[in-house]
């Protein structure tokens, strides 16, 4: 019992030191992004500039709004960049308690979680973004002048990116699911039509009013719930086996 604090404190040093190494990660890395702040921005704009009448810009109604906005775009960045290393930190921290089973396990998910999430957050930007705002200034009158607020900007493409990697993730969820027992393949396959359902619902309420930004996310997370229950076959936790009583000899 004598060795119950000395362990706490221990978890405790090696915990502040885990974050404090990856909260170092990242601004390094925005220490090394903070000059190029203002590209940055341009590359985020650069779906919504391409689709704007010739000689139109993005506005900046904040006194010191356009040094603030790419500077939380530059930070947003560089945790992104440095991702990798702060998994890498909560792995080294959780891994001498698992399990050999669950180390191999959990390596995995974490991978395939951050690969999927940062494949949604490029759909969005390369597909959705340019789809959505080309169908936005079609239907523009004419009368108006379009000129996007730069801070209004960045929170409509967080949220989206969010949205996005968050439903990426449909294939993990469903391995979790599947792999821990809270319900089998089958009780999901069941569930299917009310996941197509719930898909749109969640989409209309997430995207912006318009169905074509609507079916781009909804589409995506209906064919990962597919995948997700194609990859939990091999993951699957096999039914124990009948134990066989003897049988008295007649």
């Amino acid at each position: 019992m004598s060795d119950a604090p000395d362990t706490f404190m221990s978890h405790l040093i090696e915990l502040r030191a885990r974050l404090v190494r990856a909260i170092v990660a990242v601004l390094a890395v925005f220490v090394v992004l903070f000059f190029w702040s203002s590209q940055i921005y341009d590359l985020l704009a650069a779906p919504m500039i391409s689709v704007l009448p010739p000689g139109a810009h993005m506005i900046a109604t904040g006194v010191v709004t356009p040094f603030l906005v790419p500077m939380k775009m530059t930070l947003l960045l560089s945790f992104f960049v440095a991702l990798p290393y702060v998994l890498y930190q909560v792995w080294a921290f959780v891994a001498p308690g698992l399990y050999e089973h669950e180390k191999k396990l959990v390596l995995p998910l974490v991978v395939l979680s951050t690969s999927l999430f940062f494949i949604g957050v490029l759909f969005c930007y390369f597909f959705v973004f340019r789809a959505v705002f080309s169908f936005v200034a079609q239907w523009a009158p004419a009368s108006i002048s379009v000129a996007p607020d730069i801070e209004q900007y960045l929170s409509f493409a967080m949220t989206l990116f969010l949205a996005f990697g968050v439903t990426f993730e449909v294939p993990v969820v469903v391995i979790i699911l599947v792999r821990t027992g809270v319900v089998t393949i089958e009780q999901l396959r069941a569930f299917r039509g009310y996941f197509y359902v719930a898909a749109f619902v969640i989409a209309a309420v997430v995207t912006p009013p318009d169905v074509l930004s609507q079916c781009l996310l909804a589409v995506p997370l209906c064919l990962l719930f597919e995948v997700g229950l194609l990859m939990a076959r091999f993951v699957q936790r096999s039914a124990p086996k009948a134990i066989e009583e003897p049988v008295a000899p007649l």
